[in-house]
């Protein structure tokens, strides 16, 4: 069986005015894992950024109960030490100075060399790695990704408000992130010597640090045999992140199957780069609440409503969920998803009911929902 794994960012926040903290190195401290924890944590590009990352795992419920366990420790953490914790991905209050950058030799130089950027990075994310067998069968991987990248970012959609109010946007995250130097859908590549000599270019220039600056949407990791998909904003509650996980795991063994049986891609493989980016700004801006990229009818028309598009990846991929044993909950989690709504229409429904005030206990709920 394909195996995954799952990383979390959270941002802490002081719980009265909701303004980042930057006090993530003190509690991830605190967060170190004992004999039998199923978690690692780690410090992200701001002080104010906890990441979470699960083991390799077979079966969805290894990594719901790893992200539980430590969504769970890392609130209680974070209550102990007057914090609260935002599973969002943007910040929906930030102050007027810069943001405070890690103190890693890496992410100080990463801040240097990305200036005002850097300074407003209050973002987080979901990053699902799917195990592949080789560099080589990981790009045919990714190239058969793009089409689908952006109906897994309206899925996930988590981040409406920005400066204090609403951005209007479902993902205001993946808005902020077009400003960084190598952003958006990857481009189609012809084989992993063409995807690292092109990555090579890149690193000479002085715009990008090294591979993990590279910010498409979807790469390969430089660190595991892994495709990694970086679509998705930090989820409200854990059983989404895995959901996303599971459905990006349907498209990865799709994609392995395809190539396989020697099978030739679909003619969106190749789509359009600026359809492709288009399609992401869309599913951005609406979420599950209009359209999205139509990948079925193979020129990129946004012709398609939400949930059609949502039910054409369902398909594509069913038979590699029943293969796995994941159509059950991936049936039901979509299911919730177009009924409960994304994340941000749940934001937005307790902003509406209660004021801004409201995220605060949402996001205390959605911790340890399971």
């Amino acid at each position: 069986m394909v195996t995954f794994g799952i990383e979390e960012e959270f941002l802490l926040v002081d719980p009265v005015t909701a303004l980042p903290s930057a006090r993530a190195e003190e509690l991830i401290q605190t967060l170190a894992p004992g004999d039998g924890s199923s978690f690692t944590s780690s410090a992200e590009l701001l002080a104010c950024q906890v990441e979470s990352s699960t083991p390799i795992c077979a079966e969805p419920d290894e990594a719901l109960a790893s992200l539980l366990e430590f969504r769970s420790r890392l609130a209680g953490a974070a209550a102990a030490a007057g914090l609260a914790v935002a599973p969002t991905g943007a910040a929906p209050a930030v102050a007027a100075s810069p943001a405070v950058v890690s103190g890693t030799e890496r992410y100080q130089h990463m801040g240097v060399m990305t200036g005002a950027v850097s300074d407003e990075h209050y973002v987080n994310g979901t990053h699902v790695h799917v195990a592949v067998p080789s560099r080589d069968r990981g790009i045919q991987v990714l190239n058969r990704l793009r089409p689908w990248l952006a109906t897994l970012g309206a899925i996930s959609t988590n981040s409406p408000y920005w400066l204090g109010r609403d951005s209007r946007f479902a993902s205001w995250r993946l808005i902020q992130y077009r400003r960084w130097s190598v952003q958006g859908t990857p481009p189609y590549f012809s084989d992993a010597a063409d995807y690292e000599a092109r990555l090579a270019r890149l690193i000479a220039t002085d715009v990008v640090l090294d591979q993990g600056h590279i910010g498409w949407i979807a790469r390969l990791s430089n660190t595991y045999p892994t495709v990694e998909v970086r679509v998705a904003d930090t989820q409200l509650e854990a059983r989404d992140a895995v959901l996303l996980a599971l459905m990006t795991r349907g498209l990865v063994a799709t994609a392995l199957a395809e190539d396989e049986s020697a099978v030739e891609g679909s003619a969106d493989m190749l789509s359009e780069p600026e359809i492709l980016d288009a399609g992401l700004w869309q599913a951005a801006r609406f979420g599950l609440g209009g359209n999205l990229l139509d990948h079925g009818a193979g020129g990129g028309h946004a012709g398609r409503t939400a949930a059609q598009q949502v039910g054409a990846l369902v398909e594509h991929i069913r038979p590699a969920l029943e293969g796995s044993g994941d159509y059950g909950y991936v049936r039901a989690g979509v299911a919730h998803v177009l009924e409960a709504g994304t994340g941000a229409r749940r934001q937005r429904e307790a902003v509406r009911a209660g004021g801004f005030a409201a995220l605060k206990p949402l996001f205390e709920r959605s911790l340890t929902a399971s």
